[in-house]
């Protein structure tokens, strides 16, 4: 069991991409003690980063003398990748005094997490653990700030009169010849005086006729009728604001899969090598997890003949307790969904609407808090071309309303053609009354596509678009993140 978890969470590389944001992490330490107790310590943090199940050094801080709480000035900068799992591993120093080097340094506590818990919590405290994974009573505590430029954006509303026979700067024809008016320059300052309640214009110049006509003054008047900042909030002002990522697992347990008694099964358990099912349930799921405060995770399953009565189901709990389907951590769902195996029997069709409804339900009573609370990923891994494609486009323009996002993984060599339609990338998906998708919430990926790959490079396909559809739901409704008061004003508009 753990061997074939283990070896999916080794596979998960380090892969450069472009990065969401920036993230500065600050440091500070309690109840240090040194080894030679009649002397305080002299403490320095190192900070590393793991790529490629090695660690490397990202930097360090500077050599606080003589104490045994230090608050180090030492800003730590790092690039924050939504997608991946970042291991990050604090090493605490002696610097014995007139050296700066680690060489001749004593070791006093490591503390190893990653980049998403830090962030999903904003400051983090855990115990510094010394040779032998043995907790002292020394501690570390890493807050962790976004540092981003402005992204908001200015909505201006203008209005004229008086302009040369026309009814706007531009004259526009419909066969594409517009004719010229005139222009004015100006400043975003300048603009701004309106919010004081100033009226604000300029008047229209043609060039040309103020050169040709000396008693020319302007083509008319353009007066700005509003300029209004509109406020947007990153990604990660929600994640630290409190909100919280709910993740849901639903496992394709149709016949097609095949036996899973048979080595060629897709649901084959080998003992030391994690089928396809549970590489990509880990990639993703080890990655979501950090964004869950209590870890436990709802998982279902569908296509199958359920004990006591062996009757079909498309949404039973993998755990058979429908009352409650949570599994507590990643590790929790691999160990239903391989216990759930002999006791079921693989069946038929291929329907994915039910699971996708069941979530949208829970995050339906999310949207009418109308706070920044809960955003619900839903992991739906199959090995087969749906057969309930009408009801699914309907239950995806659905949940297009809510702060939902869909990622499907394409398990074994089926021709997935049809599933790209879920996707929109290729043209907006339409429910079969026509009704488009509010917005764009389902990424679809064939896990074949990365079978040289390891299974990080799956998670970071699958993941990448999270972000900008949490950012896009909660900034369309104008939700702001929760507790924003302690840090709304770092990132206050200025011109």
């Amino acid at each position: 069991m753990s061997n074939i978890y283990e070896s999916a969470e080794a596979t998960l590389g380090f892969i450069s991409s472009p990065c969401l944001t920036k993230v500065e992490l600050r440091v500070a330490c309690r109840g240090i003690s040194d080894r030679d107790a009649l002397s305080k310590p002299d403490p320095c943090v190192v900070l590393k980063m793991q790529s490629h199940g090695q660690w490397f050094e990202v930097d360090r801080t500077e050599v606080i003398r003589s104490s045994s709480s230090p608050v180090f000035s030492k800003v730590f900068l790092v690039d924050y990748y939504f997608e991946e799992v970042q291991r990050l591993r604090y090493e605490l120093h002696d610097i014995s005094s007139g050296n700066n080097g680690l060489r001749d340094a004593d070791f006093l506590g490591a503390m190893e997490c990653t980049l998403g818990q830090i962030v999903s919590q904003r400051k983090l405290t855990k115990a510094l653990l010394k040779q032998g994974n043995t907790a002292g009573k020394s501690s570390i505590t890493v807050t962790a700030e976004e540092l981003s430029g402005n992204d908001d954006y200015v909505e201006l509303s203008f209005s004229a009169r008086k302009l040369d026979d026309k009814c706007t700067v531009w004259d526009w024809d419909s066969n594409g010849k517009h004719d010229f008016i005139g222009e004015f320059q100006t400043t975003f300052k300048e603009m701004r005086a309106e919010q004081e309640g100033k009226q604000i214009q300029w008047e229209c110049i043609n060039p040309k006729y103020q050169m040709k006509k000396k008693n020319y003054r302007n083509s008319g008047v353009v007066i700005l009728n509003h300029c209004k900042i509109i406020r947007m909030y990153s990604f990660l002002e929600y994640i630290m604001g409190g909100c919280q990522i709910q993740f849901t697992v639903a496992i394709d347990f149709t016949a097609s899969n095949g036996d899973p008694r048979n080595s060629c099964s897709l649901h084959y358990i080998h003992p030391y090598q994690p089928n396809e099912y549970l590489k990509a349930l880990v990639a993703v799921g080890e990655i979501c997890q950090d964004y869950d405060s209590d870890k436990m995770f709802p998982a279902f399953g569908f296509g199958a003949l359920i004990p006591p009565d062996f009757k079909v189901s498309h949404d039973f709990a993998v755990n058979f307790d429908e009352d409650n389907p949570e599994c507590a951590g990643i590790q929790g769902v691999v160990e239903a969904y391989q216990n759930c195996l002999p006791k079921i029997q693989l069946y038929g069709p291929t329907n994915i609407a039910p699971i996708i409804q069941k979530v949208a339900s829970s995050a339906s009573e999310e949207m009418h808090t109308k706070e920044a609370m809960e955003y619900f990923i839903l992991l739906i891994l199959t090995d087969g071309v749906i057969t309930d494609m009408a009801d699914t486009r309907e239950a995806i323009v659905h949940a297009s309303h809510l702060p939902m996002s869909v990622i499907i993984v394409g398990v074994g060599n089926a021709d997935f053609t049809d599933m790209q339609i879920l996707d929109g990338d290729d043209g907006i998906l339409r429910s079969p009354k026509g009704e488009p998708v509010l917005r764009d919430i389902v990424q679809f990926v064939p896990f074949k596509d990365f079978k040289h790959a390891s299974p990080a490079a799956l998670a970071k396909s699958v993941l990448a678009e999270v972000p900008n559809q949490v950012v896009d739901y909660y900034n369309a409704k104008g939700i702001k993140p929760k507790c924003m008061s302690d840090y709304e004003s770092t990132r206050a508009f200025s011109p």
